[in-house]
């Protein structure tokens, strides 16, 4: 049996026939390159305690990379290796998919310094070959999205080498089908076809099974002659499906296996992850070639993937899992159930005690959660991989509040480190305990994604998609996933899965999107041909519903309700159960410190008193848009509305506006009181006024009963406000330019309102916004009206009052004489939502046609309806700020339209010096993230130099010094294993004393939801 790996090495190290390096094409063949690229450093080379490049260095050298560089340098047991920076692929793009000529000669350099460490050569016959892995690896960790190949270098000559230098047959032809199955898929395309549901190689060795065996066995239990087998069948496949022959020439393997991982960088899969993480395309990939070391040797050999703390719960603990007598893609593909980590523990106690050191030695370094690949080979521990982990909302929360108590990093980063986009996972619903308990669970699994999710189930991937897309709730069941169903992840409520563990593709990607996720329910039968699921004696069909409880792990048949979440029923129900939780307080204490950080203000998008006392009680810091129109549609008030808008005459439009004017009042002095003196900014009506008629002839018949008048009087009308563009129609402050009385009426329920509740010693800060302008004689006639109502009611009511009158800025041509109307307008309220439409010329209600195109194609970057388009768009706001200002320094700026809730928008809110951003109630704690998150980047932007271009820094990268050289082995070969420095980093500074929790609001009084509006939402 083979002792170490390094010791087998030596037996290669006598070979004289070398293998003669094939130099990658010359300039015909491949792309002319700028005089100064051979001088370009393109291949950065790592191992034996050394490393050319570090972690700070991640945009050249993507994220695994750098951090297997830094990894080296620390003195971790690394296999040596090289990266091929970022630079290559840009170069390759922009090339025609071609290579820098000096590439081929820094690939060999780097080649031969692997082969240096590890004593054996690349693609050598006689000995042992250097076999590598080829990976790649981006800036940011996009877990499955990217191509990787390991076992490269094998061949039929090879292949023979290996069993020798091994004695070990079974592994060598073990690796060997690995390999052809891997280099298949990856580089030459053999994938399963449209309307497959099984990979084309894993149904040939699911066949070889059943065939030979009658059963389905594990793979580790496959013999030599049955791997020997797989290969034939499976160079068959390739060659029936490519019609090419397998590559033989190790340095050809090497060239395709690259360029495969170049090219992914552009594959659908790739694509959809960037669009969904708004990682550009211009960053590119890295390629990482590193020497292979091996879990399937036999079992004491293993490959495992782990966490340092849980990413699911955040709970401290060593989390993750691994196979015996496997290699990592077995782990993270699947296809096989792994063990928990903590069983390595009794299996192979020393690797463990081993990587205990290592969890504790990355973290400090690190001061992250990291997500390691490690791979055992023969009692041997190697780490292969280090990054900062994906995680839930939860597990994110949990880690920072707990690094800051041990010291680990400071209140301020704790902030960074929860993701803005995720945080309103911690207010998604749980399921319902009533209706758990009277459910009968089906199934379990291991509890991948936390959270509630109920769907009908959907077993392929475009089948969810279109089900998503007609409005379905959908669950996507599989007996794995792959990186060709992210898709249908994006679009499914949930993902279940019959195999994996907890580092699967499936709990990876599903930890990351939020997604509630349970891999590994191993009762469940999934039939694809029937698009069936069978369990605990049931079967589901495509389209009936299962509930999944990420959190347990249980497996529902049919739906279950849900419930709010403890920090829902905490904070705006004041429910003492929800508030004694750890994630509650933990919630309290994040948002804390995040009003410690936080330059610009969040208020909220409420027009009721139910809805503001929600988001004060999240703790918006006001009003930012109340929707008067919204009012309208409670109870009788739209009868009185519609009674106005039939009206023929100023008398008669008077007389139903007197009917609305209480209602309003009462709406006012609501909010007014909830607001306890924060400030409200009320936006007078909007929406054209033929949103409020009936249009079937049933419903204006029944209107016409009511008032006493025909249905054909009604009809008429209808047809007479007709709009073949009602967004550009008679709407905002041209229907109180029309119809004066309207502002009228409004502006005096507003103040009376305010007199009110100020004799009630209750301070009040009324914001009266007028919609729609672009010209400044628009919003002087409003505001003439404005300023007459205002007077009058304070000499009626003996009370004064402060109150300020600004603009909605939504139409170009406001943004563009913002100078103009300035003089006028005491606060601008930027509308982005018809801002963004009118500057586009897009209607967000009629995009859907055209929005999936534009998004695939990248004129798009995001759909700019829900992501602020900050080049167009953004510039008419920073036009609109500059000059509003020049006229009148001391205006106030806002943002209210939908963008107000989304944190790239916020951030750019932040940038460009808004005062406040308003969004719903339930987005406000990720606005307030997103503000803080701002704030504190800005600092630590402002407290440091200006960046290095990633080239400067990459020279600048300064080594480590050399980790203490290990002891050799009997036959003298250095193993570069070397023990991990036990003091890699000093300890961090502690962190400032945390903020006190906030006050908790008081609970909101429950009121009677508001009946959904058919006006259109600003």
């Amino acid at each position: 049996m083979l002792a170490s790996y390094y010791q087998m090495l030596i037996i290669g190290t006598q070979s004289n026939n070398i293998h003669k390096h094939t130099p990658i094409k010359t300039a015909t063949s491949m792309a002319k390159t700028a005089s100064n690229s051979s001088k370009t450093k393109y291949v950065y080379s790592f191992g034996d305690g050394k490393a050319d490049g570090g972690g700070t260095m991640k945009a050249l050298l993507g994220g695994k990379g750098a951090n297997l560089a830094e990894m080296s340098r620390i003195g971790l047991p690394v296999p040596p290796g090289f990266t091929i920076t970022t630079e290559v692929c840009t170069y390759f793009y922009d090339n025609k998919r071609t290579y820098p000529v000096s590439l081929q000669g820094q690939m060999e350099a780097g080649v031969k310094s692997m082969e240096k460490i590890m004593n054996c050569k690349f693609g050598d016959a006689k000995g042992m070959p250097l076999l590598v892995a080829v990976r790649s690896g981006a800036r940011d960790s996009m877990p499955g999205m990217m191509d990787t190949i390991l076992n490269l270098g094998l061949n039929d000559q090879t292949v023979l080498a290996l069993a020798a230098a091994t004695k070990n047959e079974r592994f060598a032809w073990d690796c060997y089908r690995r390999f052809v199955q891997m280099y298949g898929d990856v580089v030459l395309g053999v994938q399963k076809r449209e309307g497959e549901d099984h990979e084309p190689f894993e149904t040939i060795i699911e066949e070889f099974k059943h065939e030979k065996y009658g059963k389905d066995i594990v793979d580790s239990d496959l013999t030599a002659a049955d791997q020997m087998e797989l290969v034939k069948l499976f160079k068959a496949l390739v060659k029936d499906r490519t019609g090419k022959v397998f590559p033989n020439d190790a340095w050809d393997q090497l060239r395709g296996a690259a360029g495969a991982v170049f090219g992914s960088w552009m594959n659908d899969r790739a694509i959809v992850y960037r669009r969904k993480y708004n990682i550009p395309a211009e960053w590119g990939t890295a390629v990482n070639v590193q020497a292979m070391v091996y879990g399937n040797t036999g079992n004491d050999s293993g490959s495992g993937v782990a966490f340092t703390r849980n990413p699911a719960n955040g709970v401290n603990e060593f989390y993750g899992e691994f196979l015996i007598n496997a290699q990592g893609e077995d782990v993270v593909a699947g296809v096989r159930t792994p063990e928990p980590v903590i069983e390595l523990k009794k299996q192979m106690p020393k690797s463990y005690a081993e990587l205990l050191k290592v969890r504790a030695t990355l973290e400090k370094h690190f001061k992250d959660v990291q997500d390691v690949e490690f791979t055992i080979q023969q009692g041997k521990l190697f780490m292969l991989q280090t990054r900062n982990g994906k995680r839930t909302a939860a597990a994110a929360l949990k880690f920072s509040i707990d690094m800051v108590k041990e010291k680990l990093i400071d209140w301020e980063t704790a902030i960074l480190r929860n993701p803005a986009d995720q945080l309103d996972q911690l207010l998604a619903p749980i399921f319902d305990i009533a209706d758990v308990k009277k459910a009968k669970a089906i199934a379990s699994g291991l509890p991948a994604g936390p959270g509630a999710a109920c769907g009908k189930i959907y077993l392929n991937a475009d089948r969810a998609v279109l089900a998503e897309a007609r409005g379905e709730k959908v669950l996507l069941v599989r007996n794995e996933t792959s990186p060709e169903d992210l898709r249908g992840m994006i679009a499914a409520e949930g993902i279940l899965t019959a195999r994996g563990g907890v580092s699967s593709h499936a709990a990876l990607v599903a930890r990351q999107m939020g997604k509630v996720c349970i891999c590994g329910a191993a009762a469940l039968d999934i039939n694809y041909d029937k698009k069936t699921v069978s369990v605990s004696g049931q079967t589901f069909k495509e389209g009936d519903f299962l509930s999944i409880e990420g959190t347990s792990g249980i497996v529902y048949g049919g739906q279950l309700k849900t419930a709010p979440s403890e920090i829902i029923t905490g904070m705006i129900h004041g429910d003492k159960v929800a508030q004694a939780t750890e994630k509650f307080k933990s919630f309290n204490q994040l948002m804390a410190w995040c009003a410690k950080a936080t330059r610009m203000q969040v208020r909220t998008n409420a027009d009721n008193p139910e809805q503001t006392q929600n988001a004060i009680a999240f703790g918006a810091q006001g009003i930012g848009l109340t929707r008067t129109e919204h009012m309208f549609f409670e109870g009788d008030r739209i009868d009185a509305m519609r009674e106005m808008i039939l009206a023929t005459t100023e008398a008669d439009r008077r007389a139903a506006l007197g009917k609305l004017l209480p209602y309003q009042r009462e709406d006012f002095t609501g909010i007014f009181e909830a607001l306890k003196g924060l400030p409200a900014t009320i936006r007078l009506l909007d929406p054209p006024l033929h949103e409020f008629l009936p249009h079937t002839e049933a419903q204006q018949k029944d209107l016409a009963k009511k008032l006493g008048i025909t249905v054909e009087k009604i009809a008429h009308r209808v047809e007479s406000l007709h709009e073949f563009n009602p967004m550009l129609g008679h709407r905002g402050c041209r229907l109180g330019i029309a119809y004066p009385e309207i502002t009228e009426m409004q502006a005096r329920a507003i103040f009376e309102a305010a007199a009110d509740v100020s004799k009630k010693k209750i301070k009040v800060k009324p914001e009266v916004m007028i919609p729609l302008v672009g010209f400044k004689r628009e919003l002087d006639l409003q505001v003439e009206i404005v300023n007459r109502v205002a007077k009058e009611v304070m000499a009626e009511k003996k009370i004064k009052f402060d109150y300020l009158v600004g603009t909605m800025i939504e139409v170009p041509r406001g943004a563009l004489t913002a100078d103009e109307i300035a003089q006028t307008a005491q606060f601008f309220s930027f509308g982005t939502n018809d801002l963004t439409q009118t500057a586009l010329g897009i209607s967000r209600d009629d995009m859907g046609a055209f929005l999936m195109p534009y998004t695939e194609a990248e004129i798009f970057k995001k759909n700019p309806f829900a992501t602020l388009d900050t080049t167009g768009v953004g510039q008419l706001i920073k036009i609109a700020i500059e000059k509003g200002r020049k006229t009148n320094p001391d205006i106030k700026l806002g943002i209210c339209g939908e963008h107000g809730g989304d944190p790239d928008s916020v951030k750019f809110c932040h940038e460009v010096g808004l005062s406040y951003v308003s969004c719903s109630p339930f987005r406000v704690p990720v606005a307030r993230l997103a503000a803080a998150q701002a704030a504190i980047e800005e600092k630590r932007a402002a407290a440091k130099p200006a960046e290095k271009t990633v080239r400067s820094s990459a020279k600048s990268a300064a080594p480590a010094k050399k980790a203490k050289q290990p002891t050799t082995t009997k036959k003298g070969n250095n193993t570069m294993a070397k023990k991990a420095a036990k003091k890699a980093v000093k300890k961090a500074a502690p962190a400032k004393k945390a903020a006190a929790p906030a006050k908790k609001a008081a609970p909101a009084k429950k009121a009677a939801p508001a009946k959904k509006a058919a006006a259109k939402k600003k």
